[in-house]
C-alpha cells in the first residue's frame, strides 16, 4: 500500500507532461506536428507499426541483453583482481577512468569499420558502456567492508579465499547490484549509438530510417520501446536487489 500511494505522484506528473505535449502538439502548424508528434500519434504508431517495431526490437533486445552480460561478467572479474592486487589497481584502474573518456559515437564509427556491421561492435560499444559502472561499484562495495570483521576472521585463521567468500563478497553485492542498475540504463543509449553508427536491424537503425522519412511517430514509437525496456530492466534489478541483498534495505529502514 505505500507503493501504491507514493506511486501516485510520479504517475500524476506523467499524466500532466503527456496532457501539455498532446496539446502543444495540437494547437500547432502541421510543421510542428511534423516534427513533434502527438501522444496519440505515437501511440497509433506503436499499434499500426508494431510488427515491424517487435522485429527490430528483439534485434536491439539480442544486443543489449548479450552485452550487458559479458560487461558484468569482466567487470566483475576484473573488480576481483584489483581488489585482490594493488599493483593491477595501479596499473588499470587509470586506464579504466580512461576509458570512459573516449566519446562512444565516435568510437562506435571506427568499431563498425573494424568489425563490420554484424553484431560484434555492439557488443563491444554496449559493454564500453555498461562496464565502468559495475567496476566502480563493485570495487567501493570491496572497499566499505568492516575492516574488524575482515580481521576476526583472520583471528580465526580463516583463508584469503575464505574471507573473501563469507565477508567481502556478501558485503560487495549490493555495489554490485547498483552497478548492474545503472549499467542496464546506458546500455540501452549503447545500444542506440552502435546502431546508428552501422546496422541493417534494430529500434536504432528503425529510429534512423523513421527520421529520414519524415516519419516521426515511428521514430518516437521506437524511443518509447527503447525507454519502457531500460525501465523494465531496472525495475527487474531492483526487485532481484531486494530478494539478494535484503539486509541492505533492512540497514535503510525500508520494509
Amino acid at each position: 500500500m505505500r507503493r501504491l500511494e507514493s506511486g501516485w505522484r510520479p504517475a500524476l506528473v506523467l499524466v500532466i507532461l503527456l496532457g501539455a505535449w498532446e496539446l502543444y502538439a495540437d494547437v500547432g502548424t502541421s510543421g510542428r506536428r511534423l516534427i513533434f508528434p502527438a501522444p496519440h500519434q505515437v501511440a497509433s504508431a506503436l499499434y499500426s507499426d508494431r510488427g515491424l517495431l517487435w522485429s527490430n526490437f528483439l534485434v536491439t533486445f539480442r544486443e543489449i541483453v548479450l552485452g550487458i552480460l559479458l560487461a558484468a561478467v569482466a567487470a566483475f572479474a576484473l573488480a576481483v583482481a584489483i581488489h585482490f592486487s594493488r599493483t593491477l589497481r595501479g596499473a588499470l584502474y587509470p586506464l579504466i577512468v580512461a576509458s570512459q573518456t573516449i566519446p562512444i559515437p565516435m568510437i562506435a564509427s571506427l568499431l563498425v569499420l573494424w568489425l563490420g556491421f554484424g553484431i560484434l561492435p555492439k557488443l563491444v560499444v554496449i559493454g564500453l558502456v555498461s562496464f565502468f559502472p559495475i567496476v566502480v561499484t563493485t570495487l567501493a562495495g570491496f572497499a566499505s567492508v568492516d575492516s574488524e570483521v575482515v580481521k576476526l576472521m583472520r583471528t580465526f585463521d580463516a583463508s584469503r579465499s575464505r574471507t573473501f567468500r563469507h565477508v567481502e563478497l556478501p558485503s560487495a553485492l549490493p555495489g554490485v547490484l547498483t552497478g548492474a542498475k545503472v549499467a542496464v540504463v546506458v546500455a540501452v543509449i549503447g545500444a542506440v549509438f552502435a546502431e546508428l553508427s552501422g546496422a541493417s536491424a534494430g529500434l536504432g537503425y528503425l529510429y534512423e530510417q523513421s527520421i529520414n522519412q519524415l516519419l516521426t511517430p515511428r521514430a518516437y514509437a521506437a524511443v518509447a520501446i527503447l525507454s519502457a525496456f531500460a525501465i523494465v530492466l531496472f525495475v527487474l534489478l531492483t526487485a532481484a536487489e531486494r530478494l539478494a541483498v535484503p539486509w541492505a534495505y533492512h540497514r535503510q529502514g525500508e520494509p
